[in-house]
């Protein structure tokens, strides 16, 4: 009988530890992905709550797909991946060099028909394609957000259509 309660209190800690593991690696990797929080949304403007890895992150589409942006104040342009734009079918400019703050990467220059982030939409923009470009998110640049007025209260940023602009 001994022989079989070692057995049982064997696999009761087994499956306790398995149980332990997939708990921690679902919080862990819970807390590693960024989160995007719409707070509010109105005809003109929107309102992010800032993730737990310190950066605003949205939903958005370019040329009606969807995709998920990060804000960049630090980037020029928008940036996505080569393999964002095999999908979208983008057009390739002539490789450039980028300075990016991981330092150089070739890039090709191409542009958006359309990029919505939530109720804000603009036609026409030029972008990059950056080679090691992360799948997760596409860096949505200054010739985007230049034509919103931005405020962060807190950890919301709030993203406006001014009132007199004509977004292109």
């Amino acid at each position: 009988m001994a022989g079989g309660s070692t057995k049982l209190i064997v696999v009761g800690w087994v499956l306790l530890l398995g149980a332990l593991t997939l708990f921690f690696q679902y919080w862990g990797d819970r807390e590693s992905r960024p989160g995007r929080t719409l707070v509010a949304s109105g005809a003109s403007e929107m309102v992010l709550q800032r993730s737990r890895d310190g950066h605003y992150y949205a939903d958005g589409e370019i040329n009606g797909q969807p995709v998920k942006f990060l804000l960049d104040t630090g980037a020029s342009q928008i940036a996505l991946s080569p393999r964002l734009a095999n999908a979208l079918g983008l057009s390739l400019g002539r490789e450039v060099t980028l300075q990016t703050a991981a330092g150089r990467a070739p890039g090709y220059p191409t542009r958006l028909a359309r990029v919505r982030l939530g109720v804000i939409e603009m036609r026409d923009l030029g972008a990059v394609v950056a080679q090691g470009m992360s799948e997760d998110a596409v860096l949505l640049g200054m010739n985007f957000l230049k034509h919103l007025d931005i405020q962060q209260r807190g950890d919301q940023l709030t993203l406006r259509v001014p009132a007199t602009a004509q977004t292109p």
